[in-house]
């Protein structure tokens, strides 16, 4: 007799009941690649008395969630809760219990995903994430088999949604970032509380888990360095343009030749003729940089209940195939806890963009041009726009490459000498 998996899920919000949905819509389709029926055998949710637009078993939904992650008759748990508290128990719960588990919580294995990954070994169960990062799109099965025998230099790429909507239509239509960040609550592709997104931290997470796999270190979220993009301004992505640039918030991974992993989330200034340029609204891209592998990118949208859904119930389908064929569980990760050679952001060397308010006075550009010379900063580029004729002007600056650290010795003299009216902007450049 042919087994049947048994699922037990939890969490039954908008992408648990997207999970119910695409089982059930695509049944026939999913069982051709199978060697076993799935079964969503019982659910788990803090409200079971609201109906979600889905059909399903009301019998199998319960608010005991230690119930369905111990029954002795489920072979995986989907959690879908979200966050690191309650979320990491019930993982911890269910690996110990020998079970498989699929997750699609970053925020989870951004903070503990080295300790997860032991207790699945230390089990000999899998713990599977495709959708933690990029939701549908493929990038954890490519680190885990396609670049498999690759060496990853650099990751790089728009990992979050909600901050390209809004930088893609500041750009466009030339609007402030309170207004298009208020349409896209009304959209839904804000949260009410957009702090996770637009502060870069959802970024941060997601490039935890792939400079983590790429770089085979145990890299937290506190070794990122995040900076998010609610000091840009509609008029930075005018003078980017005029510069030939793009405004993007990426997440940057780059391992040196001594082993040293540089890991940053911040607002980007792009060539326009690059190919993550061209990646406009909700759309998530993820460019690889590897030997021999040379250079690739994956594509398509980062969020939303169908493409979550999608990468989630892959997991599940390549689960089923190993416990039914007895097979080696699929790519188990190996990230040996505590082994990390972050390359802190005072080494990073690159370019920079500066927007100043300066006074407007003769010699004040050679002035400023002294204080970055003092820090073995040259200037590329110099866009001047008057602000206030005779007293103070906006000027624009791109640098050529050159460390943070000395950056930052040039702006704290610029502030000693009084030089500038506000605290300059900076955002880096990546050619």
């Amino acid at each position: 007799m042919v087994k049947t998996i048994n699922v037990g899920l939890i969490g039954f919000g908008n992408i648990g009941t997207g999970v119910v949905r695409a089982l059930n819509e695509n049944s026939k389709l999913i069982m051709s690649r199978l060697s076993c029926p799935i079964k969503i055998a019982r659910i788990a949710d803090i409200d079971i008395t609201r109906q979600r637009p889905v059909k399903y078993d009301k019998n199998i939904l319960t608010d005991d969630t230690m119930s369905v992650v111990k029954d002795p008759s489920i072979d995986i748990i989907i959690e879908l809760i979200g966050g690191t508290k309650i979320a990491k128990t019930v993982v911890e719960t269910a690996l110990r219990y020998k079970k498989h588990v699929v997750t699609a919580n970053k925020a989870l294995l951004a903070h503990f995903g080295a300790d997860l990954f032991a207790l699945a070994r230390e089990n000999e169960v899998s713990l599977l994430f495709e959708s933690s990062v990029g939701a549908g799109i493929p990038i954890i099965r490519s680190l885990a088999y396609s670049y498999a025998a690759d060496r990853i230099n650099t990751i790089r790429g728009i990992l979050n949604g909600t901050t390209n909507y809004i930088l893609t239509n500041m750009e466009e239509q030339g609007r402030d970032f309170q207004d298009v960040l208020k349409e896209a609550q009304e959209h839904g592709y804000a949260e009410p509380d957009p702090t996770f997104d637009v502060e870069g931290f959802d970024t941060a997470h997601k490039l935890c888990i792939l400079a983590s796999m790429a770089f085979g270190q145990d890299i937290r979220s506190d070794s990122v360095y995040v900076n998010g993009i609610t000091q840009v301004q509609k008029d930075d992505l005018v003078y980017a343009r005029e510069l030939g640039y793009i405004v993007k918030l990426l997440g940057i991974a780059k391992l040196n030749e001594s082993g040293k992993a540089e890991v940053r989330v911040h607002p980007t200034l792009i060539p326009r003729t690059s190919t993550l340029a061209s990646v406009r609204g909700v759309y998530n891209a993820i460019e690889i940089e590897g030997e021999p592998i040379g250079a690739q990118m994956l594509y398509g949208r980062g969020a939303g209940w169908g493409s979550t859904a999608s990468g989630v119930l892959g997991d599940v389908i390549d689960l089923a195939n190993a416990i039914v064929s007895g097979a080696n569980i699929p790519y188990p990760i190996n990230i040996p806890k505590g082994k990390k050679n972050i390359r802190p952001i005072s080494e990073l060397s690159t370019a920079y963009y500066l927007r100043m308010t300066l006074k407007d006075e003769p010699g004040m550009l050679a002035r400023v041009a002294t204080v970055f010379g003092d820090q073995k900063i040259s200037i590329k580029t110099v866009l001047q726009k008057t602000s206030d004729p005779g007293k103070f002007a906006r000027v624009i600056f791109i640098t050529h490459t050159a460390l943070e650290g000395n950056l930052q010795k040039a702006l704290n003299a610029m502030k000693e000498k009084k030089l500038c009216r506000e605290k300059p902007f900076v955002l880096r450049v990546e050619e």
